[in-house]
C-alpha cells in the first residue's frame, strides 16, 4: 500500500496521478484497501487541482445568453430583468454594465449565480433593502450628492445601490452608519410620522463629507460646551449676522457648524454626530428659516454636546415632534432653554407686549426673535408675535 500524504506541489501532483491511474487499472473490489486508497488518493488530487487550477468563471453576459439559449428565451423574453428592450440590447452587446437590481432578478428568477453575475468567485449579491424612493433620489440628484453622474432619474434609479454606495465612499474613514443599523445607533427624536431612513442615512453621509472638506485651525477639547459658553454664543444673536459669528466661534473651538437642507421624508430639524478626527458635528436642515428656530436648534444639539454625546450614537432631532419625550431629549431642551434665557429671568419677566420683548431681550443682550419665540411656544399662541421672529433670514446667510 502507497503511503498517502496531502500533495503540495506538482512533482507531487504527476506522482499522485500515476499513482491513481495504477489503482484504476487493478479494478479493485468495492470495500478493499485498494479501493479505499483509491477514493483517498482522488479526493487528495481533488483538493490539490482546485486550489492551483481553478476554473475560471463564465462571464455574466455569456451566463446570461447560456441561459436564454437554454430556456428558449428571446430578448423580448428579458425585458422584465432589465427594464426596457433598449437596456436587454444594451446589456448583451456589453454597452450597459449590470446594476444590481438587474443581477438580483437574473440570480432570483434565473438561477444565475451571484459569483457569476459579479464575476468573483464566492460573491454575493448585497442585501437588498435599498429600496430608494423617488422624490429622494431626485433630491440628492439636484444637490449634487452623486459626482460624476450625468444621467436622468430613470438612470439613477436603476443603478441606486451603485451610485449611493460611490457616495458614501467619498470620504474614507467616516463614522457612518449602514441604512439597515441606523435604528440602533442613532437616538432619533421625531414625530409620528414614517422616516425614510435611507434618506436620513444619505443626508448624514453628505453632513460628514461637508465637514471633512472644512478644516478646522483648533483641536476640540472636551467639556469645552458648557452652560457658560452657551450662553456668550446666545450673545451673538443680538446681531444680525449672529448665525454666522455662531459658526465662526463654533469652528474656533474645533466644532463643525453645517448646514444641509433635509431630504423628503425625514421630517428633520437638526442632528450631532463625530467626523472622523472625533470633532462634533452640530447639523442644521433650517427646515424653518426663522431666527428663533435658528438658536432653539443650535443650543439643543450643543446641550447633546454638553451632556451625551460619547461617540457611540447620532443624535437626530424633528423639533415639531408633540410625542412625549425622554430623558435624554428633556434634558437637551432645558439646557438650551436656560442658555437662551435662564429660568429667573423669564420667571420675573411679563411679557404682554413688543415692547416688554425688545426690554427683555435688551437686558440679556440676545435677539428678540429668541424671547418671541420662547413667549409662542410656552403660550402655545402661534398667532402673537409673527413679526418678530426672523422668518426668512436664517437660510439667506448660509446661502441657502
Amino acid at each position: 500500500m502507497m503511503h498517502l500524504k496531502i500533495i503540495k506541489n506538482e512533482a507531487e501532483h504527476q506522482l499522485a496521478l500515476e499513482a491513481l491511474l495504477t489503482l484504476m487499472d487493478g479494478n479493485p473490489t468495492e470495500g478493499s484497501a485498494e479501493a479505499d486508497q483509491l477514493d483517498v488518493l482522488s479526493l487528495l488530487i481533488e483538493r490539490y487541482e482546485e486550489e492551483n487550477f481553478p476554473v475560471d468563471l463564465p462571464g455574466p453576459i455569456e451566463a446570461i445568453r447560456f441561459r436564454m439559449e437554454q430556456q428558449g428565451l428571446t430578448q423580448k423574453d428579458m425585458v422584465p430583468y432589465f427594464g426596457s428592450a433598449a437596456r436587454v440590447s444594451e446589456v448583451l452587446n456589453g454597452k450597459r454594465q449590470l446594476s444590481v437590481n438587474m443581477m438580483r432578478q437574473l440570480n432570483k428568477k434565473l438561477g444565475i449565480p451571484a459569483e457569476v453575475l459579479l464575476h468573483e468567485a464566492g460573491a454575493e449579491l448585497p442585501v437588498a433593502t435599498d429600496k430608494w424612493d423617488q422624490s429622494v433620489l431626485k433630491a440628492m440628484l439636484e444637490r449634487n450628492y452623486f459626482d460624476g453622474f450625468g444621467g436622468q432619474l430613470s438612470e439613477l434609479k436603476e443603478y441606486a445601490t451603485e451610485w449611493t454606495k460611490r457616495f458614501a465612499d467619498l470620504v474614507p474613514g467616516i463614522p457612518r452608519t449602514e441604512p439597515a443599523l441606523l435604528r440602533t445607533t442613532a437616538h432619533q427624536r421625531c414625530n409620528n410620522k414614517q422616516v425614510d431612513e435611507l434618506a436620513l442615512w444619505a443626508w448624514q453621509i453628505r453632513v460628514q463629507q461637508k465637514a471633512a472638506a472644512e478644516p478646522l485651525s483648533n483641536p476640540y477639547q472636551p467639556g469645552v460646551i458648557n452652560l457658560d459658553f452657551m450662553r456668550r454664543l446666545a450673545g451673538e444673536s443680538w446681531a444680525e449676522s449672529g448665525p454666522i459669528r455662531a459658526r465662526e466661534l463654533l469652528n474656533h473651538h474645533g466644532i463643525h457648524l453645517i448646514v444641509e437642507p433635509h431630504l423628503p421624508k425625514t421630517y428633520l430639524d437638526g442632528a450631532v454626530m463625530l467626523d472622523a478626527r472625533g470633532r462634533p458635528i452640530i447639523a442644521l436642515t433650517l427646515r424653518h428659516d426663522r431666527v428663533d428656530n435658528f438658536w432653539f436648534t443650535l443650543m439643543h444639539e450643543l446641550a447633546h454636546v454638553a451632556l451625551h454625546l460619547d461617540g457611540t450614537k447620532v443624535f437626530i432631532d424633528d423639533l415639531d415632534s408633540n410625542n412625549e419625550v425622554d430623558s435624554i431629549e428633556s434634558e437637551a431642551d432645558a439646557l438650551a432653554s436656560e442658555a437662551l434665557i435662564p429660568t429667573e429671568e423669564w420667571i420675573r419677566a411679563l411679557i404682554l407686549a413688543e415692547a416688554d420683548i425688545f426690554d427683555l431681550a435688551q437686558n440679556l443682550h440676545i435677539s428678540p426673535a429668541i424671547v418671541a419665540g420662547r413667549q409662542r411656544k410656552e403660550s402655545g399662541n402661534y398667532r402673537k408675535f409673527t413679526k418678530l421672529i426672523g422668518k426668512d433670514q436664517v437660510r439667506c446667510q448660509f446661502h441657502i
